[in-house]
């Protein structure tokens, strides 16, 4: 038998650690930042993790409830905005509207195709910055007019060309930022738009140049029903921020509706750090937002809608049920249309990028003919397949809110209430006001379990 006993032992190897404060794509940014000396700026929304409404879930109907039947029993959709004040309210057939993105940002043919999805299921597109193009206003039966800091494009005679008018505040992305259109996708046509010099980079106001604050707003609010007769319902779009006391502000001000977009609604273009550390997530605001119109007594008066990361027919319906009148997609909206889509895997891959990952709209070199200004690009963009694919995913989300809200015992989408919802963790609980499943304790608001 040999004796190992004095035989040289090698220490077993300790792996190595990464450290989560400073993990790789924190240490790629500092080596680019340093390389570089200008800070990154990208399109999208926040990419972190943050409580969102998969962390709710509904009680669909057993004992206590009975659910409605599917193929007999009717559940309606249809929302009514812009009852306040305007003479002519805004019908919707779905409670999902497209949100503002700009032409500019996006191709004409992609402004073309949000129009004709939207009005082949009965919805509204908007404008965003930059003004109003014909091919949206021939292809959207009903279209929100931007109003925004810049003021680019804007003109009396398209106010009352809209069939809604949202005086934008402030954006889920960058709330208290301005916009960002790089040059290269400022062609003669948008230039002329927004009367600026070919190819200059441009960036818009973080507010308007006209008021500062409530009691200004309020000013030009009265301002804009002057020049619509009265007709156009007023929007005021906050970025979430402080959404109960900016709501509040809005409804004081005279807002028909009151848009209130989270951190994970997306941009065109903004710096990184604004993206993921300014602003508050969609779940923690409409919450809030809601309290503020119950305290005022406006509560479905004045309308809300939400937005920011709304993917599919449970987060519609999950917003719903906390209180919203009608949400609103923008980043899904792209995707349906068909941004980041596999198809174009080598040419994303040629960008630095991959399906799922690209956020460099700015740089207008989006192979899928979406977010750029390249006129062979925009070729790719075929609006008419690209708008039936949009009005597909309208629908799809649709039938699923409708399936979510018949299986709570529901006939119609706005019968959707906090009582229908538990809370996965702690922090979704005390963000949307509902209690944590399998208990009845919501935190800080009540005691035990």
């Amino acid at each position: 038998m040999t004796d190992h006993s004095n035989t040289p032992r090698t220490a077993p190897q300790t792996l190595p650690r990464a450290s989560a404060t400073f993990d790789d794509y924190t240490l790629s940014e500092i080596r680019r930042a340093a390389a570089t000396g200008i800070y990154d700026i990208r399109g999208g929304g926040a990419k972190r993790r943050v409580p969102h409404f998969d962390d709710l879930l509904f009680l669909g109907a057993s004992m206590s409830r009975y659910p409605l039947e599917g193929y007999r029993e009717k559940c309606s959709t249809e929302v009514l905005l812009g009852t306040r004040f305007a003479k002519k309210p805004i019908q919707l057939k779905i409670p999902i509207t497209i949100a503002g993105m700009s032409f500019g940002s996006l191709s004409a043919n992609a402004k073309e195709a949000l129009g004709r999805g939207a009005s082949a299921m009965g919805t509204s597109t908007t404008t965003g910055d930059g003004g109003m193009t014909n091919e949206e206003r021939g292809h959207s039966t009903q279209l929100v007019y931007q109003y925004l800091p810049s003021r680019y494009g804007m003109n009396p005679d398209d106010l009352k060309r809209a069939d809604a008018i949202e005086v934008v505040v402030g954006q889920g992305a960058k709330p208290g930022g301005g916009g960002m259109l790089l040059g290269q996708k400022i062609t003669e046509r948008v230039a002329g738009m927004r009367t600026l010099p070919v190819g200059i980079d441009q960036r818009s106001a973080c507010r308007h140049p006209d008021w500062t604050g409530p009691d200004d707003l309020e000013i030009k609010i009265e301002e804009l029903r002057e020049i619509t007769d009265w007709e156009k319902p007023i929007y005021v779009k906050v970025g979430a921020a402080r959404p109960y006391y900016d709501t509040a502000l809005a409804v004081k001000s005279g807002a028909d509706v009151v848009v209130v977009d989270g951190m994970q609604g997306g941009t065109a273009a903004t710096q990184e750090i604004f993206i993921e550390h300014v602003g508050i997530p969609t779940l923690a605001a409409v919450r809030q937002a809601v309290k503020a119109l119950q305290d005022l007594g406006m509560h479905r008066k004045v309308q809300l809608i939400v937005s920011g990361g709304i993917r599919n027919g449970a987060d519609v319906a999950k917003a719903l049920a906390l209180g919203a009148d009608a949400v609103a997609i923008g980043t899904a909206a792209l995707v349906a249309l068909g941004d980041n889509d596999p198809h174009y895997a080598a040419e994303y891959a040629a960008l630095g990028t991959r399906p799922g990952a690209y956020d460099d709209w700015h740089e207008g070199r989006d192979p899928a003919g979406i977010t750029t200004q390249d006129p062979e690009l925009m070729k790719r963009l075929d609006p008419i397949a690209a708008g039936r694919r949009l009005a597909n995913y309208l629908a799809v989300l649709t039938l699923e809110c409708q399936t979510i809200a018949r299986a709570c015992g529901k006939s119609h989408v706005h019968n959707l209430e906090p009582e229908d919802l538990v809370a996965l963790t702690i922090e979704a609980a005390a963000m949307a006001n509902v209690p944590l499943a399998g208990t009845d304790w919501i935190p800080g608001r009540n005691g035990g379990f």
